[in-house]
């Protein structure tokens, strides 16, 4: 198994974990966060929606400015619904998997860049930065798992089983 075809397996695993847990999304909570310092429930599930869609600009950009000079063209769009955020989750692991799929091994071992304001601030392999995404989606579905919790919304199995759900996912 090359390293594609581990990433593949990879990501279409983490989709269906993350599809699990938007399915779940309570209607009516968007503004909703446990601390002020936290993100708000709908930022936070449309960020866990749209993440698999960055495999995309991993394999064919060489750089992401998260705050380009003049300004940025990216609104994260308000989903409302459970249906909604599964929908862009689809739509952008779809564009994910896509890329990931034409990408060669050579092109993965190739710096990718992040930048803030014209600024570089990490500068990695493409197989490292997709293997760190992988951990970022993992992070902020938990941290979605715990908001779900905290709002005695039922937390689906992911890497096992919930108190709620015994299936061993």
């Amino acid at each position: 198994m090359n390293i594609t075809e581990l990433f593949l397996a990879q990501f279409d695993d983490e989709v269906k974990r993350t599809r699990r847990t938007l399915e779940h999304f309570p209607e009516g909570k968007d503004d909703w966060k446990p601390h002020d310092k936290s993100m708000p429930l709908g930022r936070l599930a449309g960020l866990v929606a749209g993440m698999p869609s960055w495999f995309t600009f991993i394999v064919n950009q060489d750089e992401l400015d998260l705050n380009p000079p003049g300004g940025g063209k990216f609104e994260q769009p308000k989903l409302r619904t459970p249906a909604e955020l599964v929908k862009a989750l689809d739509d952008g692991a779809a564009q994910g998997r896509k890329a990931l799929e034409g990408a060669t091994e050579e092109h993965l071992h190739k710096p990718w860049r992040l930048l803030v304001a014209g600024k570089v601030v990490s500068e990695q392999p493409r197989v490292v930065v997709m293997r760190d995404t992988f951990s970022h989606l993992a992070h902020h579905r938990a941290q979605l798992g715990v908001y779900l919790r905290l709002n005695d919304v039922t937390v689906p199995a992911v890497y096992g089983p919930s108190a709620d759900d015994q299936q061993f996912a």
